[in-house]
């Protein structure tokens, strides 16, 4: 068995790919897409055709563009096997590489506006929205805690990982050479005791674990410590009159956001004032959210169920049109926006920002993961000024890291997910974190388990 590490290593964060390859089958865990630098975006490109026709399965851990990126360049190449995923996870999926085909066509249509004016040469996106709904046919469904054959010899068990709605950890069973072995691979995993999601469910027991470990050198702030601190900088920005800008992953911080606010409405913690959903994406993603309570911990199924939730986000107001999302720029404050994208890479979260980032009563709340290179990771990192659409932008406004609302897990939670497995002395493969985030969780597996996590490169091929 060889398992070829396709993106989400050597240090990077996004990109996720892992190709899983026997001596009967070739099987794809996730597929997603580069973000960030324009250097790591060349990366957005798969093996060799020859390659991908040989590929029997692919199998996702969840439908953030970062794990599903990449899929319509499968069908560019010709592929028209199984995509196994949960029925969340598929629904999920869908929205999210449609919207990214679209940015994508928009971005390029921009930038060859420019481009033709200094005759260079005309670029292409990396795909369209018709290759992304040739995947539609190629989705299997795959439950949670439940064995799926996906190829030959190959079985694969997803568990809930507490990321994002339908979010899996899969355990992987190869049989090869009359031997069976058990390969882990966490996908992204969520922070316990957190509000909306589930737990994630941990393992007993494998030969070999690749683990993302995002947040492996720090642990974040609590919750209730954070949802204090974001309290207490949204009032003082909406008694200011000022706007509040947030922006986010459509799926997963969106909603998180969404039912916070709903539960400060309720106990007076704050009081109403409009708030917007910028992003047709995340409105379609919480017309899934609704279909799927099942996945919905306790609480938030109740505050539902209730009819809480809608009473107390009437002020809340889904913007659909570009036109809608263009007016903001003319409204005055107090209100709050969520826009994408998480990263400040595209989306109508840019035309906010370039808008209002000058203005000093406005509140940029970082609320996500920001990748080297990205803006949001240079407005993090104290940049006085970034380029939005070509043009300088001074950053003027106020900027709150909200880092208790992430989404993956802290250091702590982290450490108590790989100690299930511990007992079993697994082979470790730290991947999905930047190298000084890595490096850290690796010391520490090392110092509390004794086992040894390794490192692996960008087109690395471990073999088991």
């Amino acid at each position: 068995m060889r398992i070829k590490l396709l993106g989400a290593s050597g240090g990077e964060v996004t990109g996720s790919a892992y190709l899983l390859q026997t001596d009967r089958a070739n099987v794809m865990i996730d597929c997603g897409l580069f973000q960030g630098s324009q250097r790591v975006e060349n990366y957005n490109r798969l093996p060799t055709r020859e390659r991908l026709g040989e590929l029997d399965a692919v199998v996702l851990t969840h439908a953030h563009l970062d794990h599903t990126g990449r899929l319509p360049l499968l069908t560019r190449f010709g592929y028209s096997g199984p995509i196994y995923a949960t029925p969340a996870t598929i629904e999920l999926t869908d929205l999210v590489l449609r919207d990214a085909a679209h940015l994508q066509v928009e971005d390029v249509r921009r930038q060859n506006r420019r481009r033709a004016e200094q005759g260079k040469e005309l670029l292409e996106p990396l795909y369209t929205v018709s290759q992304v709904q040739q995947l539609k046919s190629l989705f299997r469904k795959m439950r949670y805690d439940h064995a799926t054959t996906v190829a030959d010899g190959i079985q694969v068990r997803a568990v809930e990982s507490g990321h994002i709605l339908g979010s899996a950890s899969l355990e992987v069973t190869v049989e090869e050479g009359g031997k069976k072995k058990k390969v882990v691979f966490s996908g992204d995993i969520g922070p316990r005791g957190a509000p909306l999601h589930r737990d994630p469910m941990p393992f007993n027991g494998a030969d070999a674990v690749f683990m993302e470990s995002t947040y492996g050198g720090r642990d974040h702030p609590s919750l209730q410590e954070t949802a204090i601190a974001a309290r207490e900088a949204i009032g003082e920005t909406v008694e200011r009159g000022g706007r509040v800008l947030v922006p986010v992953f459509a799926i997963g911080r969106t909603q998180l956001l969404l039912y916070l606010l709903a539960g400060a409405f309720k106990r007076g913690t704050l009081k109403p004032f409009p708030i917007f959903v910028d992003s047709p994406m995340a409105i379609e993603a919480s017309h899934v959210y609704k279909r799927h309570m099942e996945l919905f911990d306790e609480e938030a199924a109740g505050m539902v169920r209730s009819g809480d939730l809608s009473r107390h986000l009437r002020t809340m107001k889904p913007l659909a049109k570009a036109t809608e999302s263009r007016a903001l720029a003319k409204r005055s404050g107090p209100f709050l926006v969520m826009a994408g994208a998480g990263m400040c890479m595209g989306g109508r979260i840019l035309h906010h920002m370039s808008n209002h980032l000058p203005d000093p009563t406005t509140l940029l709340m970082m609320v996500g993961y920001q990748s080297r290179g990205s803006i949001g990771r240079r407005i993090v990192d104290g940049a006085e000024s970034v380029r939005i659409y070509g043009k300088t932008v001074p950053v003027r406004a106020r900027t709150h890291i909200f880092s208790g609302l992430s989404g993956h897990a802290g250091q702590k939670d982290l450490m108590a997910w790989i100690g299930t497995l511990a007992s079993s002395k697994p082979r470790v493969y730290l991947t999905h974190g930047e190298e000084e985030a890595r490096a850290t969780l690796g010391g520490l597996i090392r110092s509390q388990y004794g086992l040894k996590p390794q490192m692996p490169k960008y087109l690395e091929t471990i073999e088991l």
